[in-house]
This record gives structure tokens, sequence and C-alpha cells, in this order.
């Protein structure tokens, strides 16, 4: 495989530090270039930093003396140094979409963390496991954008990795409807326990915007490419509420699903047991080799214990039961690490789909 020239954009944040400790020895993806907002542009990454360094890891010794660009006005400087960016800034949702344009029109392509473009019909929201096909509307993005090579592409937001793969296997059986209930760690928030105090010993019942996230982006994921946008789902119903909890990393999720044809405790584990895409058949370098992993005990899966199950890219599922009330078919508890496969992970691995597909070239 053919190695890329990449920058993260937004490289100071907590999403932009896990994307470095990703990238530092990636066989594929060569880190060049980091931007971040214009008070740590002109700074060394590790000046620019400071104490702000969120990873139990080190920071790695090739970034600390990197420059930090602007990731406004250095774009032209940018473009000579990369084959594609991350994105990861922390701006209003209007400046993200703007700024994303601008490095695609740049001819950049963009593999974005954010929620700007996650509902603009021609960018493609992207779980690899799930619909690599929608990769394919990119031409018609490039089209309206007037670009070669630039374009955007998209991660989903980190709390649906801890459900919708667990879903996804089981349309088959014609899922109703579904009810999921978030247990979301401070991470997703970019927050330590040192920097939110205010978690310790207490769950905050509101995160904004994450309940909408979490009920329509997985509609777009299994919508489908017509005419050059991707026509959302219809179905199934799905409602959430999502809860902030004193978890450093590890989204849970405790989901509620009611069939059309329900299956039997046995075909769900196999669906489960046997789920594989398109980043396990072409090996890409941060694809779990099993990609759900249901765990027999009934105090599991644990945040602390299994998050950085297949260093943090696989999906954990515990505790299916049937609802003897009567009022869902069946329910189980779901986790993912939400920085990595949730966030920066997630987006690395889209972009070694979209590397093995040709879209950098």
């Amino acid at each position: 495989m053919k190695t890329y020239n990449v920058g993260v954009v937004g490289a100071t944040g907590m999403v932009g530090q896990r994307f470095i400790t990703l990238l530092a020895n990636h066989p594929w993806f060569h880190l060049v270039v980091l931007a971040a907002s214009s008070r740590s542009a002109g700074k060394r990454y590790e000046e620019a930093v400071g104490e702000k360094w969120a990873m139990t890891s080190p920071m790695p010794e090739g970034v600390k003396d990197m420059i930090v660009m602007d990731a406004e006005s250095d774009i032209d400087a940018i473009a000579a140094k990369v084959d594609f960016v991350f994105c990861a800034v922390n701006m209003k949702k209007d400046e993200i979409k703007a700024l994303e344009v601008k490095y695609a029109q740049h001819e950049i392509p963009v593999v974005s963390n954010n929620s700007a473009h996650r509902f603009t019909p021609d960018v493609p929201m992207v779980i690899p496991e799930i619909n690599p096909e929608h990769v394919e509307v990119i031409a018609a993005q490039k089209q309206r954008l007037g670009t070669k090579r630039g374009f955007i592409a998209v991660k989903s937001n980190c709390s649906l990795q801890s459900y919708v793969p667990l879903l996804d296997p089981l349309k088959k059986y014609g899922i109703r409807e579904a009810a999921v209930c978030t247990y979301q760690a401070i991470s997703g928030a970019g927050k330590t326990f040192k920097t939110m105090p205010e978690i310790l010993d207490n769950v905050i019942p509101y995160i904004g915007g994450e309940e909408e996230k979490s009920e329509q982006e997985p509609l777009k994921i299994w919508g489908k490419v017509e005419n050059g946008e991707i026509k959302p789902a219809s179905s199934p119903a799905i409602t959430a509420q999502c809860l902030r909890v004193p978890v450093s990393d590890g989204h849970t999720a405790a989901v509620f699903v009611k069939f059309e044809k329900k299956p039997s405790k046995e075909e769900i584990l196999t669906a489960w047991k046997e789920f594989s895409g398109v980043p396990q058949a072409l090996a890409l370098p941060s694809a779990p080799k099993q990609f759900i992993h249901y765990m027999e005990e009934d105090n599991r899966p644990q945040p602390a214990l299994d998050r950085m199950l297949e260093n943090g890219m696989a999906i954990e599922a515990g505790r299916l039961r049937e609802d003897n009330m009567g009022i869902f078919d069946y329910k189980f508890i779901g986790l993912s690490h939400n920085t990595l496969r949730g966030a920066a992970g997630g987006a690395v691995l889209l972009a070694e789909l979209l590397a093995a597909k040709g879209y950098f070239d």
C-alpha cells in the first residue's frame, strides 16, 4: 500500500491529540502538519498544548517540535504539504462547515470528526463495517464543489458506536423500534476528571444535541445513495436518552428492541459473532479482527475492563435477554471506546477505507 502525507486540523484538542497518538506509527499515514487556532499557530506543538495533554500515553517525540500552523490562514501552505487532513476543530457549526468546504476546494480531502456536515446530502457519514458503499456519493459531491481531489467525508457521532453496530446485523429480522439510553464518558466532552470536577459523584442527564444525533444519524447510515445524494432510511424508529457519567473513556448503551419477526437468542448471538465487513475483508490496519465481542458474564461489559479490546476498535455486547414484560422483544448492553472507535480511531479507519479505494490518489 502506498503512503500518504496527512495533517491534523484541530491538533491541540482532545480528539486531535488522539489522532496524533494513532498516527505516530501508522503504516500508511505520515503525519506532516499540525494545525490549530491562531492562538496556537507559530508555537512548537509541545508548547501549544502545554498542560492540556490529556492522553494516558506520552506525547510522541516526533510531534513535540513541530510548528503548529494556522488552520484558517495557512490553507495554501497546508495544501502543498498534505494528501489529506483529519479535522477535529472546536468552532461554531457554520464556521466548521465553511472551513471544511474551503479545504475541499483547495483540493484537500477532509476526513472529519465534526458533526457540521453529517446531514449534508452528498457527504458520506460512514461506519466502515456498515455502510462503506456510501463513499460512492463523493463523485457527486466533487461535481457540486467543482473539485478534482477535494471532498469531505465524516464519521458518525460517538454515541452511535455502542448500539448501531449491534442493531445492524439484526435488521434482517425487521427492527420495528428501539429505545436506547447512553451513559457517556467525559472524554466525549473533551474533559478529564481534572477539568470536569462537577462530574465526580454525579450524573448529568443532558448532553446538548446528543439525543437528536442518536435518533437521526442511524437513519442516514442505513440510507441509500440515490441520484447523487444519500436518502435516509425511514425506519426503524429510535428514541434515545443520553447521560454524562463519571467515566473517563467508554460509552455504554442500554438497548431495547422490538422486531417484526422475533429471532431467537441464539440467532442474535450468531449474527453478532459472524458480523464482518469490508475493513475485515481488506485487513485495514485499524480494523478489529472480530468486530463484535459478546461477553457472557452478567457484569460485563465494563468500560474500565473492556473498552480497549482490539485496541479500542471492537464493539462489546452483553446481557442479552428477553423482555419479560413484553414491551420490547429483547434488551442488551453495548459498549464502545468513544475517542477510539467513536472518534479519532473511527476516522482513521474511514481514511484507511478511502485510501484502499483510491480516493486520495
